[in-house]
């Protein structure tokens, strides 16, 4: 008697609408969407402006800082045309920029590591924009796309994986239910904390054309207590409906984040096409022989001196560029100009020195990289992390030091160390 055959599988083409329109709602709503690539993108930023504030902490006071050329006077014209926000404008005393400054740095490396993942990314947004927009001349493409990631990250849910938040939340589930529910202390006092703040700046700060921050800021703070008020007493339907609307603005941004993504490069590419040094395949000559984009001057000449390379990597980058937003429907042809654009990023940090404009270029390609090669990547930096962590615990612990004048031998007149085997340090 043979086995029954399988059913085969319904074509796709062959399923009603409705029942698609149904399958793709419930998608949507039910679980926020690439978790392992906003992770990557929220490291990636806040590894970009933690790298730029890192090494431009000696000159910070003439780039954003009361000793800048773009004097306190100066930015605050400014912003009162172009309605910027910047907290540096409520004071131009030295030591409200030491905090501003020293609180954007502590907030990018915890964003970095995912600790309070949606309160520490409202601070990175307040940090990261109050710098910029004091000093707007002093921006490149890199600074205007971190302007922009940072309020997407406010709205995603980029704390799932690859986080404390996430490792937190797997030892509370292995604890189980009641253990689940146990208050902590560090959210709600950083909660508290933060509000106060806000208070504070919506009572004594200037209200001009920047009320939409605020708005924004009041909506993220009142909806972050209600999630917590909700999970702690009441974890049924009406946490169901939070996590429904924030999979929706998650899902939505993370869309928003990816068109902002392909305008960039279409743009891009599309004005080259338009220069005429481009049309000729010189343009890349030219950054190559000023001295302000040549870190490596030998290496610059080297590559200047080749007329077919200057003409293959011009006419290579606008061809790249146009062409990424119409490949994202052919995944292999997608992830090899991924490849070669994340290449050509490393290779303007590397020979016209912009080393922060490209880890943002990179980080906000890094959205469209495959959750396989994303899970890889994440097992393989796991295993390197416990190896390097193993190593360390099994090292043995150096022999004790003998006081002065005790014997050499042990108490059964052999060697102290005779047979015992060498201690370990437990992990």
């Amino acid at each position: 008697m043979t086995a029954p055959r399988p059913a085969p599988a319904a074509d796709p083409a062959r399923v009603p609408f409705d029942r698609r329109l149904a399958r793709a709602a419930q998608t949507v709503t039910s679980r926020a969407l690439g978790p392992y690539q906003t992770a990557i993108v929220r490291i990636g930023f806040s590894l970009t402006w933690l790298f730029f504030l890192l090494r431009e902490f000696p000159h910070r006071h003439e780039m954003y800082g009361p000793d800048g050329p773009w004097s306190f006077d100066l930015a605050r014209r400014l912003i009162a045309d172009n309605r910027a926000f910047s907290v540096l404008m409520w004071s131009d005393g030295r030591l409200w920029f030491e905090v501003v400054y020293g609180l954007a740095v502590v907030a990018a490396a915890l964003l970095l590591v995912g600790w309070h993942t949606r309160a520490m990314s409202v601070v990175f947004m307040v940090g990261a924009l109050s710098l910029q927009n004091r000093s707007v001349f002093l921006g490149d493409g890199g600074d205007n796309v971190v302007h922009l990631v940072s309020l997407y990250l406010t709205l995603l849910r980029c704390g799932q994986v690859w986080s404390l938040d996430a490792r937190r939340a797997a030892r509370k589930a292995a604890r189980g239910e009641e253990a689940a529910r146990r208050v902590e202390l560090a959210g709600p006092v950083l909660w508290i904390v933060l509000g106060g703040f806000l208070v504070a700046a919506t009572w004594f700060s200037p209200l001009t054309g920047e009320w939409w921050m605020y708005v924004l800021l009041w909506v993220l703070w009142l909806g972050q207590g209600l999630w917590w008020l909700v999970e702690q007493y009441a974890p049924g339907e009406p946490r169901v409906l939070l996590d429904v609307l924030a999979n929706l603005t998650h899902n939505a941004t993370l869309v928003v984040l990816m068109a902002e993504v392909c305008l960039i490069y279409a743009t891009a590419g599309w004005y080259k096409i338009q220069g005429s040094r481009w049309q000729d395949g010189t343009a890349l000559f030219y950054p190559l022989h000023l001295d302000y984009f040549t870190p490596w001057p030998a290496l610059s000449e080297l590559l200047a001196s080749s007329g077919i390379m200057v003409m293959l990597l011009s006419y290579g980058t606008v061809i790249v560029q146009v062409a990424f937003p119409f490949t994202l429907f052919k995944r292999k042809v997608k992830n090899v100009l991924l490849v070669v654009m994340m290449l050509e990023h490393a290779g303007i940090a590397l020979l016209l020195g912009l080393p922060a404009f490209s880890m943002a270029m990179i980080a906000a390609d890094a959205v469209f990289l495959p959750t396989v090669f994303l899970v890889w990547l994440g097992a393989r930096a796991a295993r390197s992390r416990d190896r390097l962590l193993r190593r360390k615990d099994t090292a043995p612990e150096p022999p004790p030091q003998r006081p002065a004048g005790e014997p050499a031998e042990g108490p059964s007149g052999g060697d102290a160390g005779g047979e015992a085997a060498p201690r370990t340090l437990v992990g």
